[in-house]
């Protein structure tokens, strides 16, 4: 032992305890294990310190005949039991972070005060030789009494602990407690926190959710399920129905590929008959947005099949109008023709079909007519790093070939025929008198390719590289100070 810690035994139990302090502060929480490495090591000198100089934390202070000196071993030794309550908690919480992750963290803040109340009782009986018989009977009467009173406190924690035991659900599942539903943000001694999709917080005690029904929307994860319910007419045929809902599934790229969206019927009755399209997504942010655009395609799809849905039977387009004519009612950029245009403007559109995996229009072809799709879903594949990907799918009542048409330019991508598909065909030369005269009509398309220009160009360019900031300032935020 160096004489300058020998002789001053006190003052270096005091600068060791700060340099912990210190040190547990500085050293980055990405470091855990340094920072477990580093508070061993200190204990171990501050224990060999307190023991050399006859301070020992098992029997009542020295220094008798000195007051001063026999209040500051007091304080030291009470600290060393507090020391090394503190590290052998720190010690168990880093064993736990690696078998349990961060849903341990209520079973570890109740063993720490376990060990926190072992070692205060432990400091009453070997450094202030108090009897702790009594004092463990006073506190518990104490405790009874206390016990009573918050008798409904306990039962949530109590709960909490069995909740990170049994782990029906960790930080960041998507669950569903008694019909709340919500992302869980924060599980601690009382409730479980959630946050639900409408940004609001939902406080659940634990006590009610270790007795609710629990729905875990996050397990198996990266799968969440969703469902839509549709009713059409009772005298539409169920084939035609089922594969126009499986052409809307296809259509629907969120929806992930295994397991396999599906079509089943639920009902009937005499106004009409119910299907349910199910399927899955690999995000739960992703359902409200999935479900919308999955309804919307059920729609169209159905619509141009001939299907309507119950509650628009009554608007659906008459049996008597030829597909031609139906298709520009329900196109967004030809709704606006007079009635006698439309008659005019289906008689020039030739039908033409292409089975799956058919290219309709290559990427650098310059096309020099409009296709407008009646059924099917196309499939649009641009090119990144000499690989090709899907960018997005499309269906009924959209349209190909709009860039050749309005500036003579190619194609941003190659087209192709996804399932089968059935599309009306303008030619240029009929279709352009038609744009000259409708500024509306060209100004919808011209909108139409901006907007499909700059989708193009965002998911083919590179995304920025973000500089890594660097200097003094940066690290000490690295390290929370």
């Amino acid at each position: 032992m160096p004489s300058f810690i020998a002789d001053h035994p006190m003052l270096c139990a005091v600068a060791l305890t700060l340099i912990d302090i210190a040190v547990w502060r500085l050293i980055s929480p990405n470091l855990a294990n340094w920072k477990l490495a580093a508070r061993l090591v200190i204990f171990a000198v501050f224990s060999a310190v307190l023991f050399n100089d006859g301070m020992n934390p098992m029997q009542a202070a020295p220094y008798a005949d000195d007051t001063t000196l026999h209040l500051a071993a007091t304080a030291l030794q009470i600290g060393w039991w507090l020391f090394a309550a503190r590290t052998l908690t720190v010690l168990l919480g880093a064993v736990m972070m690696q078998r349990v992750g961060h849903t341990g963290r209520l079973l570890q803040d109740l063993l720490g005060a376990v060990i926190f109340l072992i070692a205060i009782i432990a400091a009453m009986a070997y450094v202030l030789d108090l009897p702790v018989k009594g004092v463990l009977a006073t506190s518990g009467a104490v405790a009874i009494i206390v016990g009573l009173a918050l008798q409904s406190t306990l039962s949530d924690v109590f709960s909490g602990i069995v909740l990170n035991t049994t782990k029906p659900y960790q930080i960041d599942d998507w669950i569903s407690i008694d019909g709340t539903e919500g992302r869980v943000t924060d599980i601690d001694w009382r409730a479980t926190r959630l946050q639900t999709s409408q940004g609001s917080l939902a406080v659940i005690p634990n006590s009610l959710a270790a007795k609710a029904k629990i729905i875990n929307f996050s397990r198996p994860a990266d799968m969440f399920g969703l469902a839509v319910s549709l009713q059409v007419s009772p005298h539409a045929r169920p084939q035609t129905v089922i594969e126009a809902l499986e052409r809307a599934m296809q259509g629907c790229r969120p929806l992930l590929a295994q397991p396999a969206p599906s079509v089943a019927f639920k009902a009937s009755t005499g106004s009409g008959v119910e299907y349910e399209i199910s399927g899955f997504v690999p995000a739960m942010g992703l359902k409200r947005e999935t479900r919308n655009q999955l309804y919307d395609l059920a729609y169209r799809h159905l619509q141009a099949a001939g299907v309507g849905l119950l509650s628009a039977t009554e608007g659906s387009t008459p049996p008597a109008v030829s597909g031609a004519r139906a298709l520009l009612e329900r196109s967004s950029i030809f709704s606006t023709l007079r009635q006698e245009e439309k008659d005019t403007f289906s008689q020039n559109m030739t039908l033409h079909t292409y089975r799956a995996g058919e290219m309709i229009l290559a990427a650098g072809e310059v096309s020099d007519h409009l296709f407008i799709i009646e059924s099917g879903v196309v499939s649009v594949l641009l090119v990144k790093d000499g690989h090709k990907f899907e960018a997005g799918r499309m269906g009924p009542g959209e349209v190909i070939g709009e860039s050749g048409i309005l500036s003579d330019q190619a194609a941003l991508a190659d087209f192709s025929a996804k399932t089968y598909c059935t599309l009306y065909r303008i030619e240029n030369e009929y279709l352009k008198p038609c744009l000259d005269a409708r500024h509306d009509i060209g100004e919808a398309m011209k909108a139409l390719l901006d907007f499909r220009r700059h989708a193009a160009q965002a998911l083919t360019e590179d995304a920025p590289v973000v500089p890594v900031k660097k200097g003094f300032i940066q690290w000490l935020r690295n390290r929370g100070l």
